[in-house]
């Protein structure tokens, strides 16, 4: 990739180089301004250029910079519309129609924040009764940049209707829909999210430099594709070798064919599904993955069937270091292999292939369902995909990385953030986390540095809500360890900041899928958090969370805040689930709990002396059933400091 000269680089950053007169993309007809907040408005131009901006009766002239920038701030204006902005210079004039004063609300995150309004629960009722127009939306197009960007390619606000609103955040339009309602008022989300991104795309370098968690990741990292290229392979490399530094050119592919070939020292992975989420991102290129497999004598002697569900990149199929199939596959994958290649005992099944083709964009990985891969024998189905394989890049192949918004910090920050940061916000909604599970400890110091971040950038201590990761994955407990747990306890941590809100959701998850499809009771927590702590409606409006445990004699005590109207189970037997305890060997026992008044009480036979408690602690804590009577659910919880499984595990 050739390096941009800096002045190449100043074309790319400021558009006044090669425009006349131009807005940021933000403005545009049917958008939402912030109500009773100063109103900055801001372009480029010739340089030198005189401009004037209209609004309402309000009329501010101004001159362009030496480089073409322009900007000018308009007097507050409470709720109302529709305005028209025009904007001019001597030679053009431009001009926004049905502008409404408002709340405007940034919503971004990861794929559930993504996540349209067309695959909610009842999509299609949804749609058909939405018929708000109050509420606007406008989506930030998805675009990745190594230096603040200060405009982003342009896109229209929608007005929320039957016909539109399909495309809209789901969250924010569920937010907006709860919040416009109680409030009377106009209501713009501006949308800038990314599926699977991490939090630290999202920071920007500055802020970086300042963090013990990420300022050594700041100092050395990356200024352009190649150069993050160049680090992507180390990491590969160290991936499944264990060592950034080792010499791959001395490997021999040819050698993988040797009855005799040791595969132990390769990494396991399970090969379904995009390995940019096992560990090797953005890699684009051929791989090899291996399992051994027992018959016997029966079960070779005849023509076996081979079904290897879906791939549409290049295929080679070994058994026992002998070629058995080649080729390019548009449909499900099967063939036969013939008598006499397969042994009594130990098979080898070694595979190679490339990235797919198809779909766009999937990059390295098997898909399909894993019924789909087995081998059929004379008495016998033998499912391939119940546990990983061995696996290895193909080093002596093609390969690339892709540009992707997790192979660096800040990339997202810079095109997606940094345009807005002078638009006037209400607050911001935040739903992410699960790509940051892994190094949910890490989080307790890279989600508060996002906050703070943004709040320095827009010169304002906004309020900043954000939803709690739901149930999703396994059913583990206390003793196994949750990496998902301990990203909920960082992100709770986090209300020690002001202006802050969490919405619990453990209860409306979906423990197989990562993105459940119940976004509107999600939307309405956030909505109950703003409308009691921004708004200052007298309601309920969070569920109980932990304030502290006291020991009598074998039950420990817990007590809570936000009880609203006291506690309750969502348990029609009137049970209490979802509780652990232990003493001072740290093994975690299922407690007994029992609510008293506005405490619980938790004991196990086997705890004589309690010393911790925990509530929902798992990845999945789908039992935990602790509400408010005004039905919001308890937050997950643990009353002790003991070491957790993430602790060390560093973005890179």
């Amino acid at each position: 990739m050739k390096k941009l000269t800096p002045i190449v680089l100043l074309f790319l950053i400021c558009p006044s180089l090669y425009a006349q007169l131009k807005v940021a993309n933000i403005f545009g007809d049917h958008m939402v301004l912030q109500r009773n907040e100063p109103i900055k408005v801001w372009g480029w131009n010739d340089p030198k250029e005189k401009i004037s901006v209209e609004f309402n009766g309000q009329a501010v002239n101004t001159e362009s910079d030496a480089y073409g920038n322009w900007s000018i701030e308009l007097a507050s204006l409470p709720e109302g519309g529709p305005l028209t902005m025009k904007v001019s210079d001597a030679d053009e004039s431009l001009e926004f129609a049905d502008i409404l004063m408002g709340e405007v609300w940034l919503c971004s995150g990861q794929s559930n924040m993504e996540w349209k309004v067309n695959r909610v629960d009842n999509a299609e009722e949804e749609i058909e009764n939405a018929n708000h127009p109050l509420i606007r939306h406008i989506e930030i197009p998805k675009a990745l940049e190594f230096v603040p960007q200060f405009d982003f390619e342009g896109r229209e606000w929608e007005v929320c209707s039957p016909e539109t609103v399909g495309g809209f955040t789901a969250v924010g339009y569920f937010f907006a829909r709860k919040l416009s309602a109680e409030l009377g008022v106009p209501v713009g989300l501006v949308h800038s999210s990314w599926g699977g991104s991490h939090v630290e795309t999202w920071i920007s370098k500055e802020a970086m430099l300042d963090s013990e968690v990420l300022k050594d990741y700041a100092q050395i990292m990356p200024s352009n594709w190649e150069d993050s290229d160049a680090k992507m392979e180390k990491l590969t490399i160290n991936r499944f070798h264990g060592s950034k530094d080792f010499d791959i050119s001395n490997l021999d592919e040819n050698d993988y064919l040797a009855p005799s070939y040791d595969f132990s020292s390769w990494s396991k992975i399970h090969p379904m599904y995009q390995w940019d989420w096992k560990g090797v991102p953005s890699f684009r290129g051929t791989v090899f993955i291996q399992k051994d497999i027992e018959l016997t004598q029966e079960q070779i002697s005849g023509i076996t069937e081979m079904n290897f569900g879906r791939c549409t990149g290049e295929m080679w199929f070994y058994v026992n270091g002998r070629l058995v199939h080649q080729g390019y596959h548009e449909e499900p994958i099967r063939f036969k292999i013939q008598e006499g290649v397969l042994n009594i005992g130990k098979n080898s099944i070694l595979v190679k292939f490339s990235e797919n083709t198809k779909p766009e964009g999937w990059g390295v990985g098997l898909y399909g369902d894993r019924s789909d891969y087995n081998l059929k024998v004379i008495d016998k189905t033998i499912p391939l995909m119940e546990e990983d394989w061995y696996a290895r890049p193909s080093w002596q192949s093609s390969r690339k990385y892709k540009p992707w918004m997790n192979n660096e910090g800040t990339l997202c920050y810079n095109a997606m953030i940094a345009p807005l940061t002078s638009l006037s916000i209400k607050g911001a909604l935040w739903y992410q986390g699960e790509s940051n599970a892994g190094r949910a400890y890490d989080y307790r110091k890279s989600f508060p540095l996002l906050i703070k971040d943004w709040r320095n950038q827009w010169g304002e201590e906004f309020p900043f809500y954000w939803v709690q990761l739901s149930s999703y994955g396994d059913f583990n407990d206390s003793n196994s360890g949750s990496d998902w747990a301990e990203l909920r306890e960082a992100q709770s941590m986090m209300l020690s900041l002001p202006k802050t809100g969490e919405a619990v959701t453990i209860d409306i998850g979906n423990p197989y899928d990562i993105h459940p499809t119940n976004k509107q009771d999600v939307g309405l927590r956030l909505a109950l958090n703003a409308l009691q702590n921004t708004y200052g409606q007298n309601l309920v409006g969070s569920g109980p969370r932990y304030q502290s445990m006291n020991v009598k004699k074998d039950k420990a005590i817990i007590t809570f805040n936000n009880t609203g109207s006291g506690l309750k189970t969502s348990n029609k037997y009137g049970y209490l689930e979802g509780f652990e305890i232990a003493g001072a060997d740290q093994k975690f026992y299922f407690a007994k709990a029992e609510i008293v008044g506005n405490a619980v009480f938790v004991s196990h036979s086997k705890v004589k002396q309690p010393k911790a408690v925990r509530y929902g602690w798992s990845n999945s804590p789908i039992d935990a059933n602790l509400y408010n009577e005004e039905g919001l659910p308890a937050s997950p919880f643990r009353t002790d400091d003991w070491k957790g499984v993430t602790e060390g595990v560093h973005f890179e």
